[in-house]
């Protein structure tokens, strides 16, 4: 391997803090995974629409709402990872909980919305 790449491969390297940084939430996985197999389908769509010569403007608006569905998946993983790194850093009780799965719906919410 050449000098430079190893170079490259020490700077790219994740900090230790940050191995441990996956949904472990089962549900959240599957729920992220299924939007993006319809986001997948979606383009699938897209594609399709382009090969058989469909109008731009239609071809636009599934490309529009692909990236609508894109961004509400990333919106959605990153909410979910933040419950849980929360969840895992502060320990809160049950009561504490349910106050911080509200607040972090409602950042969701209004998150959503800025699209």
């Amino acid at each position: 391997m050449a000098p430079a790449s190893k170079k490259l491969l020490k700077t790219s390297a994740a900090p230790a803090e940050c191995d441990n940084t996956v949904l472990q939430d089962a549900g959240a996985r599957t729920e992220i995974l299924n939007r993006l197999r319809r986001a997948e389908g979606q383009l699938r769509g897209i594609q399709r629409m382009v090969e058989e010569g469909e109008d731009c403007l239609k071809i636009g608006q599934q490309f529009a709402a692909v990236r609508k569905a894109l961004d509400s998946t990333y919106l959605r993983m990153t909410v979910c990872f933040m419950e849980q790194e929360l969840e895992q850093k502060l320990a809160p009780d049950d009561t504490q909980k349910a106050g911080l799965a509200t607040m972090l719906k409602d950042m969701e919410t209004l998150l959503a919305r800025m699209g």
